[in-house]
């Protein structure tokens, strides 16, 4: 007879994927060169990869945002303000873990939200078309990158097309120009990157409001739209870009194309502040206290 395979959710098989490639990267990375090296190292197919929830939300990365999600509230990761994913000093310590202790990990975390939440749903969570607290935000003062990604793919075309006219002016292009034009090969506007006195390039940008991945065909369809016009073209989402799409744009022989997905759409406006209110708040840390209650 064979042997019983553990049971649970498909993002508790990610649980020691996740640490070892935070181990490979010197204990910590952003959520992105996460998923990355996790493409490389467990062979994810293109497909699997463009693969959505119903909302349109990619699938891996739902499965791996609830494994970094359990993982840091097993106390395994790190819970960063600045979106970087670390290794605790546990984490570091683990040489292994195999699916049985990786359910057993799941089971122990969820127990515990089922008693401080008070959920009154028995059993396991899948991930369903349920989106986890992306990146590192557990705490509430952090969500504020969710809710930042919702509002601009709440917008209209034209509207993000403005927001990001205004993103490139802030972050230093001249003369930005949306061009507004249907049937322009993808084309939403032109810039002037102002490299020095004596050196400039002629940028084309394309905007598109995803929730799933930009594909290597889009990337290829708006190079050829750009071919002989500019010097570069950058590509701003708000969804992600697959590991073929990121080798497409830097492909040998073609003009380079900048990918700018919605993690570093979002680190780009918290760095000019554009429609942030900077709040400053304090988390009380119960740890610090235990050596004055004996």
């Amino acid at each position: 007879m064979g042997k019983k395979t553990a049971r649970g959710p498909k993002f508790v098989s990610y649980f020691w994927p996740v640490i070892e490639v935070l181990k490979m990267l010197g204990g910590s990375a952003r959520p992105s060169e996460v998923r990355e090296q996790l493409v490389r190292s467990l062979g994810i197919s293109e497909e699997a990869q463009e693969d959505t929830l119903p909302s349109g939300f990619p699938r891996l990365d739902n499965q791996i945002a609830w494994a970094r999600f359990y993982l840091a509230n097993a106390g395994i990761i790190d819970s960063s303000a600045r979106g970087v994913w670390t290794l605790t000093e546990r984490g570091r310590a683990l040489s292994h873990m195999t699916h049985e202790e990786a359910i057993e990990l799941f089971k122990a975390v969820h127990k515990g939200f089922q008693a401080d939440r008070k959920r009154g749903r028995q059993g396991v969570v899948e991930e369903g078309d349920v989106v986890p607290p992306q990146d590192a935000e557990l705490s509430t003062t952090e969500n504020y990158r969710q809710q930042l990604l919702d509002i601009l793919r709440a917008l209209p075309p034209s509207g993000f097309e403005r927001f990001c006219q205004r993103v490139l002016r802030e972050s230093g292009f001249q003369e930005v120009t949306v061009t507004g034009r249907s049937g322009d090969g993808g084309i939403d506007g032109l810039g002037i990157l102002q490299v020095s006195p004596l050196v400039s390039f002629k940028v084309l940008f394309q905007c598109k409001r995803y929730t799933g991945p930009v594909t290597p065909s889009q990337v290829r369809d708006f190079r050829g739209a750009m071919q002989g016009r500019a010097d570069k073209g950058i590509i701003v989402t708000t969804g992600s870009f697959t590991s073929e799409s990121k080798r497409e744009a830097v492909r040998d022989g073609v003009p380079p194309i900048e990918l700018v997905d919605g993690e570093k759409l979002l680190t780009m406006i918290e760095q000019l502040e554009l429609g942030l209110s900077s709040v400053r708040s304090f988390k009380v840390d119960e740890a610090f206290f235990d050596q004055f209650r004996s």
